[in-house]
């Protein structure tokens, strides 16, 4: 019965995290303050150490929101979608759990930049907007940890609405070009 009762709350606290994340869609705010404000959201859920969100921009990978408060390498880490684990989860367009270890994985690429490359677990989703990658959404841990098959599942939804977010965005800036001609 307790059992029963864990994975209702659980699945609650999904349906409210999926429900939190849909209102920042709805809003009119800037999208790097949503992404900041989703890496937040994913942070808390999964009691992690670590969230960041790449965007795939002219081909590369670019870092564009993170839950590190020292915000300094948004913008200045850019990979390959040949490149790193990142780059694979793009490439393939699959998803990508390593419970201990990931800086051991033959895929990985260090960057300096970044200290989550030295954490152990590793857990990785293509953002897919219209059938196409438009990003990745990592999640990492400091210590070993295997990741649930619910946690991959809510990581994977959470991409499709930012790869929805992404579109609606877009949206938006087209709009406002064309009104200001």
């Amino acid at each position: 019965m307790r059992e029963l009762e864990a994975r209702l709350e659980r699945a609650e606290q999904q349906l409210g995290l999926f429900q939190r994340v849909s209102r920042l869609m709805a809003r009119d705010m800037d999208l790097d303050d949503v992404l900041h404000e989703i890496v937040g959201l994913v942070r808390d859920f999964l009691n992690c150490d670590s969230c960041l969100i790449y965007l795939v921009e002219d081909g590369e990978l670019v870092l564009y929101a993170t839950s590190d408060p020292n915000r300094q390498s948004i913008g200045k880490v850019r990979l390959r979608l040949n490149e790193g684990l990142t780059g694979w989860v793009a490439r393939e367009k699959r998803l990508l759990a390593i419970s201990r270890e990931a800086y051991n994985d033959p895929r990985f690429k260090f960057f300096k930049d970044l200290p989550q490359d030295t954490f152990e677990a590793f857990l990785s989703v293509p953002i897919i907007s219209q059938n196409k990658v438009v990003g990745v959404i990592n999640v990492q841990n400091r210590e070993q940890k295997v990741h649930s098959g619910g946690d991959m599942e809510m990581l994977s939804t959470v991409g499709e609405q930012v790869g929805c977010l992404l579109v609606l965005s877009r949206l938006k800036s087209a709009a406002t070009s064309t009104v200001a001609l």
